[in-house]
């Protein structure tokens, strides 16, 4: 068994290539994907090199965390049947190629996949392409941590950022201020305001959420916080982080580092999604052909215009 799929050859090589795939477990499902997103974050940082050292980092690879599709083929002790739909966050089931691995990392823009059945997660067909987005608002939800101080500022009016201000407003808390410097990004708020920095004069945030990846801002957002306040850094970073100690310390700054989503996380949202408090419609901008995948990862990941670029399977044989 085979499939067409996104492989990053080296930093700033992409293309389709078609690649073995190892033999499903009993454990296992196969599954024919439909769409995948392209991560404007980590999969940039992937494309250009500039990614810190990574477990199981090296190319090429097949980059993809965002992908959902139907299940075609599944094991006896399989967890999901036969024509489930499902979100896959990722896979690692490429076959060695000419003898040299091909890294799953992510491994989720293919045609097909093997996948652990526990791993894959039941998905609502109606919500088409949108799909893609479950892991990003489960990380986003896994910013705001239960029992803490929901943000009252996030920095960066991208999917991430838009999904953060959404959940807080889902919430029923106060709506948080969003800032943004890109003008082509101010729009589409959804119960929230979206401003430039040097038009919001407050300094007394209780909780700001930075999704920038801006490894400089660190000294910025002190400076907004009340006392006690929190910094969260939601954001991937690829440089060192730094700030001056005395403002920080004047104020007993908190920073809190959030990861990866967990279950918890996944079940909220998909809660807040089956509720029609969380909708997810205005943040897929973008949508290509499989075939023309190199030109819609560049698209992606140079076009300030595309919050979030989709690819669609549906016609790869």
């Amino acid at each position: 068994m085979d499939t067409l799929a996104v492989v990053l050859e080296a930093p700033e090589t992409l293309a389709l290539s078609r690649l073995d795939l190892v033999a499903p477990g009993d454990e296992d499902v196969v599954v024919d994907v439909e769409f995948s997103g392209i991560s404007t974050g980590t999969e940039r940082l992937l494309f250009t090199g500039r990614m810190p050292p990574f477990p199981g980092m090296g190319y090429p690879l097949v980059p993809g965390y965002e992908s959902v599709g139907r299940v075609v083929g599944a094991g006896a002790a399989a967890s999901r049947r036969v024509g489930e739909h499902v979100f896959v966050p990722g896979a690692r089931c490429f076959a060695p190629r000419d003898g040299q691995p091909v890294r799953g990392l992510f491994g989720g823009a293919a045609r097909r996949l093997v996948v652990p059945s526990a791993k894959t997660v039941p998905v609502a067909e109606s919500l088409g392409a949108d799909a893609v987005l479950l892991a990003l608002a489960a990380t986003a939800q896994h910013a705001i941590a239960p029992g803490a101080v929901p943000p009252d500022l996030v920095i960066g009016h991208g999917v991430l950022g838009r999904l953060i201000a959404r959940i807080v407003v889902a919430m029923g808390a106060p709506a948080p201020t969003v800032w943004e410097l890109n003008p082509a990004r101010s729009d589409g708020a959804r119960g929230y305001q979206v401003v430039s920095p040097d038009d919001d004069p407050r300094r007394d945030y209780r909780c700001i959420c930075d999704v920038s990846g801006d490894s400089g801002i660190l000294d910025t957002l002190v400076q907004r916080l009340a006392p006690g306040g929190e910094i969260v850094l939601a954001g991937f970073y690829s440089a060192p982080l730094s700030f001056s100690f005395p403002p920080a310390f004047m104020r007993e700054a908190r920073i809190r580092i959030a990861a990866e989503w967990r279950e918890p996380d996944l079940i909220t949202v998909q809660a807040l999604i089956a509720d029609g408090r969380l909708p997810l419609d205005g943040l897929v901008t973008h949508r290509r052909d499989f075939a023309s995948a190199p030109d819609a990862y560049r698209t992606a990941f140079e076009d300030p215009g595309c919050l979030k670029m989709v690819l669609d399977w549906r016609d790869c044989q």
